[in-house]
């Protein structure tokens, strides 16, 4: 399967940030990432829902891999802390060795569209052209950034970052974004309208029905159609 599951991509981005300080701020580069990261929430959306064909997705800043303490899960491992003719070193020296990662990481995951050519750079490139800025302001930070300049530079950097991928979730029905937002508009709208025409003759529900089919316009892609992004009725 891969990175593919029919017309949807999983994308896994890791890139190594600098370590260094943000001068007029006295943060390390990552505390600043993680800095603007966290504001985007105060944000009505995401900027990701100016990216096009963008099924769901999620940053963060990695520090380090986070371990389980000692003992390990298994049946054997909490046995033998009943067992105390096991000594505590021996438990840890039979233990996966304690991995540190040399640099902090932005990490960005995707599940997106990207149809039946299965390529991820179209999407990439457009997302640069549709949140450069936002894309600039946190990925500055990170090494080999700087060479980057246009939409088909920050495709190549993305995937030399990528990793592949070995578990893959997509909610999606595997349509266009803009199918499955009009979709999700209908469906809302038709339980609004169920609820608000209980116990109405025939021939008004059947008025109100056509009405309803109008103002909907279900052929109708662009609009209206529910807000990439938003999770909440009004």
């Amino acid at each position: 399967m891969g990175n593919l599951s029919g017309n949807a991509y999983a994308l896994t981005v890791l890139s190594p940030i600098r370590p260094g300080i943000v001068a007029d701020e006295e943060i390390a580069y990552a505390d600043r990432v993680r800095s603007i990261l966290l504001s985007w929430n105060e944000l009505k959306n995401s900027p990701m829902t100016a990216v096009p064909q963008t099924y769901l997705c999620r940053y963060f800043v990695l520090d380090n891999p986070y371990t389980e303490s000692l003992p390990g899960g298994g049946a054997l491992d909490t046995i033998s802390d009943w067992l105390p003719v096991v000594p505590d070193w021996l438990r840890r020296a039979v233990m996966p060795a304690h991995d540190q990662l040399k640099s902090r990481y932005l990490v960005f995951s995707a599940n997106v569209h990207v149809g039946p050519s299965g390529n991820i750079a179209p999407y990439l490139r457009g997302m640069w052209q549709a949140i450069r800025p936002q894309i600039e302001s946190i990925w500055q930070y990170c090494y080999g950034f700087d060479e980057v300049k246009d939409a088909d530079g920050f495709a190549t950097y993305i995937q030399r970052c990528a990793l592949p991928a070995s578990l893959f979730f997509v909610g999606s029905n595997d349509e266009a974004l803009p199918e499955q937002l009009k979709a999700l508009y209908i469906k809302q709208e038709f339980a609004k309208f169920a609820v608000a025409n209980q116990g109405l003759p025939t021939a008004t529900l059947r008025q109100h029905f056509r009405d309803f089919m109008t103002r909907i316009a279900p052929h109708e892609l662009a609009a209206p159609t529910w807000e990439p992004g938003k999770y909440r009725l009004p």
